[in-house]
């Protein structure tokens, strides 16, 4: 094999398209961009959502909803998961910390445990918020589930 011989397969490469070269270029007079008008132009440049002068959809479209700037976002675990983690893993102490380590949350997600399933043993488990079945159902198997209290910042 010779480096020096070495080229791009047939039909790999085009050609430049040189536009605004005269009229030997083929593509001389208008330079492929038509009569006149606002595109025709050089240096044109348009914003995003621009629609050529007509009012733009974000603006046809009227404002609705509310967004609570204060609003938690929880992720909700079943307790049938927490079950089937606690079975294959034989673990006895739930926290976010280990859900996180099997990959069931991410890192900064705030857990609460909803009510779907049954435990079958007495599990502690740590989370930031539970549904009052789940708490209820964790209890009555003789499990403990604890709360995280976390400190809410006010500016």
């Amino acid at each position: 094999m010779d480096l020096s011989k070495l080229k791009p397969a047939e039909g790999a490469t085009k050609k430049e398209k040189r536009i605004g070269r005269g009229q030997g270029s083929g593509r001389g007079g208008t330079s492929t961009k038509g009569h006149k008008g606002q595109k025709a132009q050089a240096g044109y440049n348009h914003k995003r959502g621009f629609e050529g002068g007509q009012t733009t959809l974000t603006r046809r479209l009227p404002k609705f909803g509310f967004t609570n700037p204060t609003r938690v976002e929880f992720k909700g675990i079943n307790l049938d998961a927490i079950q089937a983690l606690a079975e294959s893993k034989n673990l006895k102490v739930i926290s976010p910390e280990v859900l996180y380590a099997n990959g069931l949350i991410a890192k900064n997600d705030k857990l609460k445990v909803l009510g779907r399933g049954e435990v079958k043993g007495a599990l502690e488990i740590t989370a930031h918020a539970f549904s009052a079945t789940a708490k209820a159902a964790i209890e009555a198997k003789g499990g403990k589930a604890e709360t995280i209290v976390t400190v809410v910042e006010k500016a």
